[in-house]
């Protein structure tokens, strides 16, 4: 009788779960035509950071990393400068509100959605495009091919 009860509570939380937890689509968002600025400008933010100056980069995986699942990614970066060094703890101090806000939160699928998302707040945006770097067909083998005999040190 107990696993019975455990069996159906456990099919009625995946039930709910797949109700709830549908995946984004995005033929659900509907998107207007907006005017440069104009979202921020009717969101509240204060005017000094309704000109702010960023830069749109899509992000290299980290050197341990090997898979592919932060690649084609794109991210918003605030350009800050009110940056300090702490004298307690030497750590780098900001009175920037967004300084930390685009490694966290502003990610985007592709160039163009995020340069659409800039310039609905009104920010100035530089684009960095992404280096793709030279990969040189390598064997397992050429670890062990004889190259030589070894050369003295100078």
């Amino acid at each position: 009788m107990m696993a019975l009860r455990a069996t159906q509570s456990t099919a009625r939380m995946a039930a709910t779960l797949r109700r709830v937890a549908r995946p984004f689509s995005t033929d659900a968002v509907v998107e207007s035509d907006y005017k440069r600025g104009e979202i921020g400008k009717v969101s509240g933010i204060p005017e000094e950071h309704l000109s702010r100056k960023v830069i749109i980069y899509s992000p290299a995986r980290t050197a341990t990393q090997q898979g592919s699942g932060k690649l084609g990614k794109w991210k918003i970066n605030f350009l800050s400068t009110l940056k300090w060094e702490n004298p307690l703890m030497g750590w780098t101090s900001t009175g920037d509100p967004y300084a930390n806000v685009g490694d966290s939160a502003l990610s985007f699928d592709s160039e163009d959605a995020a340069k659409s998302f800039a310039d609905r707040h009104g920010w100035d945006y530089t684009v960095k495009k992404p280096k793709t770097p030279l990969l040189k067909p390598k064997s397992y083998s050429d670890n062990f091919k004889w190259k030589g005999n070894p050369q003295p040190e100078k």
